[in-house]
Formats: C-alpha cells, structure tokens, sequence
C-alpha cells in the first residue's frame, strides 16, 4: 500500500515518490487483548433486584412512620368547641361559583345534586334533563304513581294542527290586532287598549 507523490527533486528533476503504511498485522501484544468475562451479568442482575427490594423496603418504612406520625397528630388535635361553626356554615353565601365547595341545583322534586368540582356544563346538563322531563310530561317520580294534568308537547302540536287552530283577536281599522289606532289626542301613541 502506498501513494505516489510527484515533486521536484534537488536538482529540478521532476522525481516520482512513494511512501507505503507497513503492515503491522504479525504484531501481536498479549498484555491487551478482548476478554469475553470482562462484564459479570448475573453480578449486575443481583444488584439491580437487591437495589428494588431495598427501595421497596424504605418506601414501606417511609409510609408507616407517616401514618404513624399523622394518626399521633390526630390524637393531640382539640375537639371543636360548641361555638365552631359547622360544615355547611362555612360556607359561602348563595349564589355560590360554579365548581365551587356548596354549589349545586335543587331539583322540582326537592332533591338536591351535587355539583361541586364538575365542569360548568354538568348544571346546564341537569337542568337540561328537568326540563326534558317536562316537555314530555315524564315526572321525577313517576314510580310513585303520580296523576298528572299533561300533554306531551309533541301530542300539544298535533291537537293544535288538526283543530280549529289557534285563536286570534280580531284586526280594527289599523291593520293591527287588538290595538286602538292612534287619535289627535294620543299624539301618535298606540296605545293597548282593544276596540269592542
């Protein structure tokens, strides 16, 4: 192996010069080599599980003292004394934020739902179904065996297109019904009084 390098020699001849890499294969050095055993496998294997079991054993250790040192501050905590305000009367008052601690929708029926850290849709979602249930004449307690004086609006909407339709006041001299055209005295004012 090697590469030619053409260059002026001394006397300005034009010389041709090859330099070559030896080969070094046939030399050999005992002393480094690759060793296959270098990494112990099963040493590494039995550190990394003793290392999880001791981590596992300090986290337990960890939680019991917690529990202890907690259940220990329980005990030394005062009972509340007979002044205390109780939990709803610490409450703010209503109206209260929506996701707020007390908020909630009282239904028709007086049951109460809780709507504490709920997104703001889920009001709009029960109030939503109440009114659902109304429309369709579908009572809250319906298991109850309740009597209900109702049309469902769909059936409302049929009656109203096969009958006679829906009464309407008669039209006056204005064009519009039930309404008193304006006079001189009024000063152009209609006012809500219907002609008889």
């Amino acid at each position: 192996m090697g590469s030619r390098h053409n260059g002026k020699g001394r006397n300005g001849d034009d010389v041709g010069h090859v330099t070559e890499t030896p080969d070094v294969s046939h030399i050999k050095n005992p002393d480094v080599t690759h060793e296959a055993s270098d990494v112990n496998i099963s040493g590494i294997l039995k550190f990394v599980m003793g290392l999880t079991v001791l981590g596992a054993a300090v986290f337990v250790l960890m939680w019991g003292m917690f529990r202890l040192l907690n259940a220990q501050e329980a005990e030394k905590e005062p009972e509340a004394g007979p002044m205390a305000m109780t939990e709803e009367e610490r409450l703010p008052p209503e109206p209260r934020l929506q996701a707020a601690k007390g908020f909630g929708i009282k239904r028709e029926n007086g049951e109460w739902v809780n709507l504490e850290k709920k997104e703001p849709e889920a009001e709009y979602r029960v109030l939503r179904e109440q009114w659902d249930r109304r429309l369709n004449c579908q009572s809250e307690d319906e298991a109850a065996g309740t009597a209900q004086n109702c049309i469902p609006i769909g059936e409302a909407m049929k009656k109203l297109l096969e009958g006679p339709g829906v009464p309407v006041r008669k039209a006056n001299d204005s064009g519009m019904p039930g309404v008193a055209p304006p006079t001189a005295w009024s000063s152009g004012r209609v006012s809500g009084k219907a002609e008889r």
